[in-house]
């Protein structure tokens, strides 16, 4: 049993040398920069004290990078997932409080659980049928959240906790009258220095700067205005241990909501690591990404981390910075714990205004506005996707709107499968080398048997197709009264038990009026599940066939005779005078 099962770091660890070495130092040295800023942000919109975003980039990595299949992946804290942890906690304890802390670790903890259960189960391909749209609308969704609940922080307003969406507008418009231009000036600043930085010198740590400029604002401001509040200052140590409530009413509580968690944290994972491996040329392994995700919140929870997943910036940036190995990951988590322990008192002179103004920079860059300029100019199905997610994440309880976004995605796919494409065929009436091959009907105008129908099957048969499958057939009896129809079987991927009791259903009615189904070109794996579930036996082996000249010669032996005397069609070789 090789180790590298349990412990993938094995294999890309032997590719490191001194080169990656040099380039993973480099590029994990512009991750701790950039997730310094991130990390106190992220934990402030989910509601914690801003060290737990600190601590999430610390030990998230780390695990993620030892035990996920990515080599550029950063995993970590992030927008979607920490307002999701925002809005499942904040029902049921004061968000910063001991309580909420310690309901956000065990949320975590159970998250991580059904990733590494999903992990285990090796089902890491369910990601396939999930449309991205879903994370898109979520993500636009959520970014207008963010910068909403931020409002009252860069006006001065209050707005009680725990307003909906439209009721914080209410309460923003309402008070618009005694807002503090001192802190929408902070908030400003802060914004137009970041987008600014970002804009004119790419290479600097843009959130940085605009934190300390608004901190410098502050510290002016502060003798005109009583309104100023600071973040406090963060604990210069590194993630202290901690213990989630394993309360039999905790975990009951907390459950439907960490799923929500775990879908949405794997989806981004998946998503952002197959993203980055189209560039860098790599494979990913579903099943082990879920099993990183998994580790990596389930540790977490026990050293004062919340629920992380894959950073698309992080990530990004990681792979563009040179990155090697996930060993830029881990020198990130390492060199962010050094800078943390020696400049973490400076947060004390940070004004949450402009930590209010980092927050809607990340809210705007949430929204992918190609993707959705895109999805809507050129897909209704999947435009339909967005909208409701969208909608849903603004109106309704963001893990509803997760899920009901993953059901549509869901849905969409089995109706696209559900009726799959079934063309008629025929022989062309032009030899290509030699030959007659067949061709769609609708492509061209050709002839066809009177008494056979050739049609292909262009997906798989399963409970989801057979009802379109049985009335495409059924058409073919009654409408055009033919009861041999051979299926070009080529396109099917498998055959599930309901798909093989319809089939041998509707081989039983047509061999009642002296016909039958045909197949040719099954693949190996469909035939030999065929072969063990009685399939090929029970409708007869002399119906399957590897090749369509076998199998037209066959059926043309059992075709009326005294209709193919008069047939002007004469298509096949079978049908000229000998």
């Amino acid at each position: 049993m090789k180790f590298s099962r349990f412990f993938p770091f094995l294999i890309w660890f032997k590719f490191v040398n001194k080169v990656s070495l040099k380039a993973d130092l480099i590029a994990g040295l512009t991750g701790a920069v950039i997730v310094l800023p991130q990390g106190v942000a992220f934990a402030t919109i989910a509601g914690l004290p801003p060290e737990y975003g600190l601590y999430t980039a610390m030990v998230t990595p780390i695990i993620a990078a030892l035990f996920g299949s990515s080599l550029h992946l950063v995993s970590g804290p992030t927008t979607a997932i920490s307002i999701v942890v925002f809005s499942a906690i904040s029902h049921h304890a004061e968000p910063g409080s001991a309580e909420f802390v310690s309901l956000a670790l065990t949320l975590t903890f159970l998250a991580g659980v059904y990733q590494l259960a999903f992990g285990l189960a090796r089902l890491g391909t369910m990601v396939n049928f999930v449309s991205h749209t879903v994370i898109i609308g979520f993500t636009a969704g959520a970014a207008i959240l963010i910068a909403t609940s931020q409002l009252k922080h860069i006006t001065g307003i209050f707005v009680p906790k725990g307003e909906s969406f439209i009721h914080t507008l209410m309460e923003l418009y309402q008070g618009a009258g005694d807002a503090n231009m001192y802190l929408i000036i902070i908030a400003l600043a802060t914004l137009i220095t970041t987008v600014l930085t970002k804009k004119l010198f790419p290479k600097l740590p843009n959130l940085l700067l605009g934190m300390v400029v608004g901190s410098v604002l502050a510290l002016y401001f502060k003798d005109f205005t009583t309104q100023i509040k600071l973040v406090g200052e963060i604990p210069a140590h590194l993630p202290p241990f901690s213990m989630p409530n394993f309360s039999f009413s905790t975990i009951k509580n907390l459950a439907p909501e960490a799923f929500a968690i775990a879908l949405l944290g794997l989806i981004e994972a998946v998503s952002i690591s197959r993203a980055v491996a189209t560039k860098s040329n790599q494979r990913i392994n579903p099943n082990q990404e879920f099993i990183g995700q998994g580790m990596s919140n389930i540790f977490g929870s026990f050293m004062s981390s919340y629920a992380g997943s894959g950073s698309f910036t992080r990530s990004g940036l990681n792979f563009e910075s040179g990155a090697k190995t996930p060993l830029s990951a881990i020198f990130s988590a390492i060199i962010l714990m050094i800078i943390v322990l020696l400049i973490a008192p400076l947060t004390a002179y940070l004004p949450i205004a402009a930590m209010a103004g980092v927050i809607l920079v990340v809210a705007y860059n949430l929204i992918d506005f190609h993707h959705i300029r895109e999805t809507l100019s050129f897909s209704v199905e999947e435009s339909a996707i967005l909208i409701v997610t969208f909608l849903a994440t603004l109106f309704l309880e963001l893990e509803f709107a997760i899920y009901l976004g993953v059901l549509l995605s869901l849905v969409l796919f089995l109706s696209k499968t559900s009726t799959p494409a079934i063309p008629t065929l025929s022989l062309d009436n032009i030899q290509t080398n030699g030959k007659k091959k067949f061709i769609n009907i609708n492509k061209k105008t050709v002839k066809q048997c009177p008494q056979l129908k050739i049609i292909r099957i262009d997906m798989s048969i399963y409970f989801g197709s057979v009802n379109h499958i049985q009335k495409r057939i059924a058409a073919i009896v009654e409408n055009e009264r033919i009861n041999h129809i051979l299926i070009v079987a080529s396109g099917i991927n498998f055959i599930d038990l309901t798909g093989i009791e319809v089939l041998i259903s509707e081989n039983n009615r047509l061999v009642k009026n002296n016909g039958g189904l045909y197949f040719v070109g099954l693949k190996a794996s469909v035939y030999e599940f065929a072969t063990k579930s009685h399939f090929i036996q029970r409708i007869g082996r002399s119906n399957f066939f590897d090749s369509k000249s076998q199998a037209i010669n066959h059926i043309h032996k059992k075709l009326e005779q005294k209709t193919c005397t008069t047939c002007q069609a004469l298509i096949f070789n079978e049908c000229l005078p000998k």
